[in-house]
């Protein structure tokens, strides 16, 4: 359990007060689409595509605050956006790795708070979605479609949790063994000695074997792209969690303490990749606050103070980055999608793990993974 100071209580209650007050206004207006993107004013907005990787986000949200809350609104907003996905279960061919943050954060929530046999249905749909795109020979998850070259990328790390869940579900082993491979692949070839991360790494379709590794949305090759980094650090620390196994645990804990270390240089506002030069200087609050999330699970495995310190900073150096005006619908301002973009934006996933944080500063028990 988190103990925080007492002005640390009060600033957290006031923070969550205007979240919540914000949220609230999202949850009643956003009925009719699937909020995967937000423009340049702040406003929640649909993309095309229904098997786009951020569709679950808004909608996993509504989850974590029905169950903080109580609110029947948040309920209700939750169970519109997973039904509105059923969008991307219909273009089976477009989906891809990142099933998991489509389905396990929205249909895999709302069976475990409501029972609910249907979301149970497609959870497990996505989870054996997922599993198929398992490569034996490699033993990894492949991630993306359409292209000669195969892919892991770090960011899967956060999509196993949802086999996991069916490995205990279904009563059937094999999902958690594909979700342990991968994880044993990941820390093998995408994370490096000091405990820096690989976005992107090539395979050998064949066998067990990284052809090349890639810079990714990072700057360039050999760089560490700041929510890569921040996947590795929860992606590992939730594998420990369903696991238990302590070589999760201390890869987390690797990728946490670079984390912090090249955080604490400018004063925990998290930059865009921790290897750039110093010019331009891009910041991006998703890493930030993901990273947190981890941190602080990370805290309470261990004990350690200054994992608890750390995810604080990273959390309090984002508020300054928080808008709760009407004039937006999203919370977090100064994400960035990669550091090539070069463009400081709004994004869904920024607001969620802001949510997930605080929530887990409050002592939730829920975890939504």
């Amino acid at each position: 359990m988190i103990q925080l100071k007492e002005a640390d209580k009060r600033w957290l209650e006031d923070f969550f007060s205007k979240l919540d007050t914000k949220l609230s206004r999202s949850a009643m207006e956003l009925t009719d689409i699937l909020p995967g993107g937000i423009d340049e004013h702040g406003k929640y907005v649909g993309v095309k595509n229904p098997c786009w990787w951020t569709n679950g986000f808004f909608g996993g949200m509504m989850w974590l605050m029905y169950q903080e809350t109580g609110k029947e609104i948040y309920k209700n907003a939750a169970e519109k956006q997973e039904l509105l996905l059923d969008a991307g279960l219909e273009k089976y061919d477009g989906l891809h790795h990142d099933v998991g943050f489509m389905w396990g954060l929205t249909a895999k929530s709302s069976y475990r708070i409501t029972e609910n046999l249907q979301s149970r249905v497609r959870a497990i749909y996505a989870a054996n979605i997922l599993a198929a795109r398992y490569n034996i020979r490699g033993n990894y998850i492949s991630a993306w479609n359409g292209d000669k070259k195969t892919y892991s990328i770090i960011d899967c790390m956060m999509n196993v949790p949802l086999l996991y869940w069916a490995a205990e579900e279904l009563d059937r082993k094999s999902f958690r063994f594909i979700a342990e491979a991968h994880a044993d692949m990941t820390m093998r070839e995408h994370i490096r000695e000091d405990g820096s991360v690989v976005h992107i790494a090539v395979h050998n379709d064949e066998k067990d074997e990284v052809i090349e590794t890639l810079g990714g949305q990072g700057y360039g090759v050999g760089s560490a792209w700041s929510r890569g980094q921040a996947w590795a650090v929860y992606g590992f620390m939730l594998s420990y969690l369903h696991t238990g196994l302590d070589r999760y645990l201390e890869t987390a804990r690797r990728a946490a303490d670079y984390f912090l270390e090249k955080a604490k240089e400018t004063d925990y506002r998290v930059r865009t990749d921790f290897c750039a030069p110093p010019e331009p200087v891009y910041y991006d609050t998703s890493a930030a606050v993901c990273a947190a999330c981890g941190i602080l699970e990370l805290y309470k495995a261990t004990g350690e103070q200054k994992y608890l310190d750390g995810a604080l900073a990273l959390i309090k150096a984002v508020e300054q980055d928080c808008d709760f005006t009407e004039n937006t619908q999203s919370v977090l301002q100064n994400g960035m999608e990669s550091y090539r973009s070069g463009k400081q934006v709004h994004l869904i996933y920024a607001d969620f793990f802001l949510c997930e944080a605080l929530l887990k500063l409050k002592n939730s028990t829920f975890l939504i993974w």
